[in-house]
């Protein structure tokens, strides 16, 4: 989904099939997907759509993450980069900058995006 993909989880055997979002990414070479984008279309109704995170959603989860930040000084740095304009940008680059901390925001999303997608199967009863 982080990647410009929409994810489908098949109701009864759980596969998860992926497909370019072209709505959102129209230049994805969507003719490697064929196969793909064939079953959801033939058989929509046997799958559940994960649905993104929202822009409210992932600044909560940036929010998140600072928390967990125990250098005063990075944390200070990424509070910041959340209170200008355009703070997804701005977070970005001080991730980016921020050496071991980046890899840390990595690991941080990763589970945070898990949780998401298994609160989504839960909700949808799969």
């Amino acid at each position: 989904m982080d990647c410009g993909l929409r994810c489908f989880v098949h109701k009864d055997s759980k596969t998860i099939v992926t497909v370019p979002d072209t709505v959102n990414n129209p230049d994805s070479d969507s003719e490697y997907w064929d196969e793909s984008n064939d079953e959801i279309e033939s058989n929509f109704d046997s799958y559940i759509e994960i649905e993104k995170m929202d822009t409210n959603e992932s600044f909560r989860l940036m929010t998140n993450f600072i928390e967990t930040v125990g250098d005063s000084r990075q944390k200070n740095r990424f509070e910041e980069a959340l209170n200008k304009p355009k703070p997804f940008r701005n977070f970005k680059f001080e991730i980016d900058q921020s050496g071991p901390f980046r890899q840390q925001w990595f690991d941080f999303k990763r589970r945070q995006m898990i949780e998401w997608v298994k609160g989504q199967v839960n909700v949808n009863n799969l």
